[in-house]
């Protein structure tokens, strides 16, 4: 997991040709090792970073979470001697949280994602903005439009990057858009759609630290690509 992952939250989307595309679907019936992978592209970098738990504490979180969508399972099916609901499976959760020797604070905000990935939220790396107005357009040509149009001033004043820098972004941003052209053909029941999203943010922020941004540029950068589309200047 690439060190600021914080860049993935920044998807603010523009333009009326522009829609917000989720790579998860809510009503998708993720198997439980499916679910398992989810929590380690969404959750475990935001336990890290944000409640500043251990990656070895949020591994153990993870297979908490693990073992009660099975056992969810079991009791569905009334295939659990221990378990007669999952809200009793909850309430074990809850223990094997607290036994981890977590903080007040961490515990509360643990407990508060939880019921809202319960809910069917969706991470910001498994969402991206997709603009079909580049459906038929090659990289070459998408590049040669971001340059001519005026996107690259602005671009530069916003992220504070050279020219050079500017052109490279381009580069990056016209592979994106074909990399989420084909994506965007994966059913939404596919997991595999899910792993090429969070590979194509992976690979996207990647390239722009091998330009030399720093987080705060990268964040500043992404924010401008994803505000501004091509096809809304049209």
């Amino acid at each position: 997991m690439l060190r600021s992952r914080i860049v993935l939250s920044i998807l603010l989307i523009a333009g009326f040709t522009i829609s917000t595309v989720k790579a998860q679907d809510a009503n998708a019936s993720w198997t439980p090792e499916e679910q398992k992978e989810l929590f380690g592209y969404c959750e475990k970098g935001v336990l890290v970073s944000q409640l500043k738990i251990s990656p070895e504490t949020a591994d153990k979180i993870g297979q908490i979470n693990y073992w009660a969508t099975v056992t969810k399972i079991a009791v569905a099916a009334n295939n659990n001697d221990t378990f007669a609901t999952a809200k009793e499976v909850e309430e074990v959760v809850v223990k094997k949280y607290k036994a981890l020797g977590l903080s007040g604070d961490q515990l509360k905000e643990l407990l508060a994602r939880r019921e809202r990935t319960n809910n069917g939220e969706p991470c910001a790396v498994t969402v991206f903005s997709y603009d079909h107005y580049y459906d038929t357009l090659t990289a070459p040509r998408i590049i040669q439009l971001y340059k001519v149009i005026t996107y690259r001033k602005p671009l530069i004043d916003k992220a504070g990057i050279t020219g050079r820098q500017a052109d490279m972004l381009f580069e990056i941003e016209a592979w994106k858009q074909k990399e989420a052209f084909t994506i965007s053909a994966i059913p939404t029941t596919d997991f595999n759609r899910i792993r090429k999203t969070v590979a194509m943010h992976n690979e996207r922020e990647r390239r722009y630290h091998v330009v030399g941004l720093t987080d705060q540029q990268i964040a500043a950068a992404m924010e401008y690509f994803d505000q501004h589309s091509l096809g809304a200047k049209k």
